[in-house]
This record gives structure tokens, sequence and C-alpha cells, in this order.
């Protein structure tokens, strides 16, 4: 009966692409909230579903709609990013306006985003994408040469574009992180498109997973002094984040 459950709940998630748990309680009435939750953390052990606030999403769905590398950054450290994401989305207030990068990590905060009127400019493809989903959130995309690995624009006319153009917050998703090195990322064009966002912005939130700590991409973007809030996950090193504290820096 539990096999037949799991495989429907599958089978369901990949019909819609997205399913709440309220969703799933009116197909199994008789199925506790916890034992559904359990249902779906299973099919995320197994690779069939991504876990979301309240709910889940298709793999195959995800995988559709994005690159093959960035699709399986997607599904890398699933939990930490849900967990970073969630975080995030409580900081977006109503009537914001934001610059939102490419990666996976922002990807997730696409998803957990509030449906409020805000105004939300980004470079990421996938990210434009979730949020169109949202009938509330302004959405405004970057133009430039496609980044395939990631999914992202990149342009020398950046500048020009947000000469004009004003957003008060910049959530970053950094792909490395060293107190040394700062903030990382592997791309030339990427690093200096967020060095233009950073001094834009009046505040700037780093979403950074454990698992980026000690890593160095070739291009820092950003120094720890840069940062107003990092955002990160419940494995975060407790002594780094000792770190961040002379600086200010709020950790979340």
């Amino acid at each position: 009966m539990k096999r037949e459950r799991i495989e429907e709940i599958a089978e369901l998630v990949d019909k819609r692409s997205k399913i709440t748990l309220e969703q799933l309680a009116e197909v199994f009435p008789a199925v506790s909230s916890m034992t559904l939750r359990r249902d779906l953390i299973q099919l995320e052990e197994q690779g069939k579903i991504i876990r979301i606030r309240g709910g889940a999403m298709s793999v195959k769905e995800v995988q559709k709609n994005s690159g093959e590398p960035y699709a399986k950054k997607t599904n890398i450290h699933i939990d930490e990013k849900i967990q970073i994401a969630q975080k995030a989305a409580t900081l977006i207030n109503e009537g914001s306006s934001i610059f939102l990068d490419a990666g996976t990590t922002a990807l997730y905060l696409a998803k957990e985003l509030p449906d409020v009127p805000c105004n939300i400019f980004t470079n990421g493809i996938a990210v434009a994408k979730e949020l169109a989903k949202k009938k509330n959130v302004t959405i405004n995309l970057l133009g430039g040469q496609l980044v395939k690995e990631n999914l992202s624009t990149a342009s020398s006319l950046a500048s020009v574009y947000f000469m004009d153009t004003n957003f008060e917050i910049a959530v970053i998703s950094a792909s490395a992180f060293t107190p040394e090195n700062g903030f990382s990322c592997g791309s030339q064009a990427e690093a200096d498109l967020l060095k233009l966002v950073r001094k834009k912005a009046k505040f700037l939130y780093m979403m950074l997973d454990s698992s980026k700590i000690g890593k160095i991409k070739p291009y820092t973007f950003a120094r720890m002094n840069d940062v107003n809030v990092l955002i990160t996950d419940e494995e975060f090193p407790t002594l780094l984040k000792e770190q961040f504290k002379p600086e200010n820096i709020v950790v979340m």
C-alpha cells in the first residue's frame, strides 16, 4: 500500500510539475500530513522529486527548463539550498526592488518568494521563468550573451542598463568562499556584473551554503566587508561565523 501510494505521488508531481501538501491531503484524505512529508522525503532521496516549502516539484520539470549542468547543480545540497532560500524569502518585503542572480540557490529563492508586489532584476533565465509563475512580481531580465552552463546572461552594456534603474537589495548566491579570497565565481563576465550590482545596491545579502566554504573560483566579486547579511545553513562552521561579527554582518 505504501509503495503504491509513493508511486502515485511521484506520478502526480510529474503530471502537475508542482504539488502542495494540502493538495496531496485531498488526494489521500486517510493519510496523515506527517506521513505524506515522509513520503516526499523518500521520493527526494530516490531523486524523483525536489522538495520545496509546503510541497514538492518535479525533477523532470527542472531538467526540462534548465541546461544539463544547471539541472545537476540544482539537485546538489538541496536541503541546504531550501533552508537558505526560506530564510532569504523572509527578508523580501512588499514593494521591494531587488537584484537576484542566476545561481541555483537563487532559483530556490524564486520558488520560495512570497507572491507580493515587488520589482526584481535578474540575469537568470530559469530564475525569471520561475518568478513568472507569480502574478504580483514584476520581472526585469538583463539581456546579453547566454552563458549556457548556468543559464545566465552577461553583457558589457550592463552598466548602461543599470544607469537609470534602481534596486535597494542585491541577493547573490556565491559559488565559492574563503576569508582570504572572498566570494568568487568562475566567469569574468559574471564577476564584473556582480561587482556592478554590489556597488549599485544599498544592501548586499549573500547566500552561501556550507559546501562552498574553502573553495576558490578564479574571479572574486565581493569581500566580507561588502556584505550586510550572510544567509547560510545549519552546517556553517561557528568559528567562521565569528569572523563576520567584527564587520557588523548579520549571519542568518
